[in-house]
C-alpha cells in the first residue's frame, strides 16, 4: 500500500493538477511561465555573481593575509542586495519585449500617453491621443469618448 500512495502522490497528483490548470483555466498560465522564467534567470545570475565574488575576493584576501575573512561574505551579500532590483527590472523588460511583445507594446504605449497627458492642455489633442491609445492597445471596433460639460457644473 505504501508504493501505491507514493505513486499517487508523486506521479498522479502533479499530472492531475496540470490537467486541471489547463482544462479549466484556473490560473493565467502565461503569467506563471513568465514569472518563472524571470525569477529563474535572476536567481541564477545572482547566484553566479555571489559565488564568483566570494571566491575571487576570498582568494585575494587569503593570498594577502593568509586567512579567510567573513567580511567577504558580507560584501558579496550587499552587492547582491544592490543588484537585485535593477537586474530584475532589466530581465523582466527583456523577457516581456522578447516573448510577450503585445503586452510590452501596450505598456509602452500607455506610458507614452501618460507622459503626453501630463503636459497637454488642449482638450481636442488630449482626446485624439486618448482615442489613438485605446485603438492601439485594445483594438476595438468602435471608440466613443463622452465628455461632461464643465460649464454647467462649475460654481462661480
Amino acid at each position: 500500500i505504501g508504493y501505491v500512495l507514493i505513486f499517487i502522490t508523486f506521479d498522479l497528483f502533479p499530472i492531475s493538477l496540470g490537467i486541471a490548470i489547463l482544462g479549466h483555466r484556473l490560473w493565467d498560465i502565461d503569467l506563471i511561465i513568465r514569472r518563472t522564467l524571470q525569477y529563474s534567470l535572476v536567481s541564477g545570475i545572482l547566484a553566479a555573481v555571489y559565488f564568483t565574488t566570494v571566491a575571487l575576493i576570498q582568494n585575494a584576501i587569503t593570498a594577502v593575509g593568509g586567512q579567510p575573512s567573513a567580511v567577504v561574505i558580507v560584501l558579496s551579500t550587499l552587492l547582491i542586495a544592490t543588484l537585485f532590483n535593477p537586474l530584475r527590472t532589466r530581465i523582466q523588460t527583456l523577457i516581456d519585449r522578447r516573448f510577450y511583445r503585445s503586452s510590452y507594446d501596450t505598456q509602452a504605449t500607455l506610458a507614452r500617453f501618460a507622459e503626453t497627458a501630463r503636459d497637454e492642455v488642449e482638450l481636442e489633442r488630449l482626446t485624439a491621443g486618448l482615442l489613438q491609445v485605446v485603438q492601439e492597445t485594445m483594438q476595438p471596433e468602435h471608440v466613443t469618448v463622452w465628455l461632461k460639460n464643465s460649464s454647467s457644473s462649475r460654481n462661480v
